[in-house]
């Protein structure tokens, strides 16, 4: 019914009162902020001084114009091809084994999930004290082996800090991957792959040639997914480094933070960000691009 009748609300009518709440929170918690910040990006507004003029694209200018602002663009780049690549790899290895079924695969799986459920600051302090230079875990461990006769500060240095973070990042998430990895490979035929190995394909061969194939859209979302998570993380390089040394581990959600509360720049630190949201905007169609062909 498109109209009311004996006092009673259409189906229209009741659809769109039940979708108002939620258009109200997103336009009060997302697009306001969104809207407000891409204006801000045209200002020269400062959390020093009250008062702000407009400056055009005066902003994008001085931003694409700054050595710094590379670097931090190369840094989120490796960052994120890092945190995604090795523990999605790790991530589907281990799938792979769980799904075996064998004794203790459900006690593994439950054990391999516990890290995903520590908060990322927590996680940060642990591989900082494993990284430590001077009282660190690693360091101990590698003079005991002979390897090193002194510690190396690994997050002291630019050439391994960035490695140190993408490592805690491959900790932290390898059970994300797993857990959903393992939903793909559980969705693959067994009758296919049993059909594979009596045409006398080996483990390897029937793993790219029927089981990937086999969960292709599947793996395809829960990587540009990862990509989209990382693009966005910014507390375990905080914890850890800070952002440095030397900007080594300055990430665009770092240069965002230290732009606006370090430096007191709300304008510049707005145009990095919108410059960041449209880059995540990019992935995001892409996951729904995958997402849609999925579900066709």
């Amino acid at each position: 019914m498109n109209t009311i009748r004996n006092g009673r609300l259409s189906d229209k009518q009741v659809g769109v009162l039940l979708i108002l709440p939620g258009l109200a929170i997103f336009a009060a918690i997302i697009l306001y902020p969104f809207v407000d910040a891409v204006l801000m990006s045209f200002t020269d507004r400062s959390m020093i001084y009250p008062d702000y003029k407009w400056v055009q694209f005066e902003n994008y200018q001085k931003v694409f114009k700054d050595p710094y602002f590379t670097k931090t663009l190369t840094t989120t780049v490796l960052f994120v091809l890092g945190a995604t690549v090795l523990p999605y790899v790790l991530g589907m290895f281990w799938a792979v084994v769980l799904n075996q079924g064998f004794r203790g695969s459900e006690f593994l799986r439950g054990v391999t999930l516990v890290n995903w459920i520590i908060p990322g600051t927590a996680i940060g302090f642990l591989w900082s004290w494993i990284f430590n230079g001077q009282y660190g875990i690693l360091n101990n461990v590698l003079k005991a082996l002979g390897i090193l006769e002194t510690g190396i500060p690994w997050l002291g240095q630019t050439n391994t800090a960035l490695l140190c973070v993408i490592i805690a990042r491959t900790w932290q998430m390898l059970p994300w991957y797993m857990a959903f990895l393992l939903g793909g490979l559980q969705s693959v035929s067994l009758e296919q792959v049993e059909a594979a190995h009596i045409d006398g394909a080996n483990n390897l061969q029937t793993f790219f040639r029927v089981i990937l194939p086999g969960m292709k859209q599947t793996a395809m979302l829960i990587f540009v997914l990862g990509l989209i998570g990382n693009l966005q993380h910014f507390d375990l390089p905080w914890t850890m480094a800070q952002g440095g040394p030397a900007r080594a581990t300055t990430t665009l959600s770092i240069e965002v933070y230290t732009t606006a509360f370090k430096n007191w720049n709300m304008g510049k630190a707005a145009t990095v960000g919108t410059i960041w949201a449209v880059i995540l905007a990019c992935f995001s169609a892409v996951y729904l691009k995958l997402n849609n062909d999925e579900n066709a």
